[in-house]
């Protein structure tokens, strides 16, 4: 994703936050205080679902499987727009870096895509390290805040 077309998803983002405040802020005040999932937990489990699909493909030298899997990590699912303007509010200012570490990961995945897809059984042990790497670092910035935040778990 480019600068810009960050840039243009995040100001739209924003703008779909300011329109809805009043919808999102009444909608809340009726849910119970027990915290609910969201859906970006069920789509990172799906993810580390694929990751150990990949795993497993690797160890079995399945490139074939592991060119199949990683499109599906590159193209994940997002979460809905009233949930992405929860998190957007939770991010603030740091927004800007957890769309890096996910288009990161998009680009780590489909390299491991292409790698994989030429029986490159060396590349695809180097392209799969950079992607769990990329997973590593958007974790390690964001993982715990989320939890604490939306889940109330420290």
């Amino acid at each position: 994703m480019t600068s810009k077309t960050s840039l243009k998803n995040l100001f739209t983002a924003i703008t779909a936050s300011v329109l809805l405040a009043g919808i999102y802020s009444h909608a809340w005040a009726d849910v119970d205080t027990e915290a609910k999932p969201l859906e970006l937990r069920r789509i990172m489990q799906e993810i580390g679902k694929n990751m150990q699909t990949i795993t497993a493909a690797i160890s079995r030298e399945d490139w074939a499987s592991v060119a199949k899997v990683a499109p599906q990590i590159a193209e994940h699912p997002e979460p809905p727009v009233i949930e992405k303007m929860r998190i957007l509010t939770f991010i603030g200012t740091d927004m800007g870096t957890f769309e890096s570490h996910d288009e990161i990961t998009h680009q780590a995945a489909r390299a491991l895509e292409q790698v994989a897809a030429r029986n490159d059984g060396q590349g695809v042990i180097t392209a799969f390290a950079n992607l769990q790497s990329s997973c590593l670092a958007c974790h390690q910035s964001f993982r715990q805040s989320f939890v604490e935040h939306f889940y109330g778990q420290r």
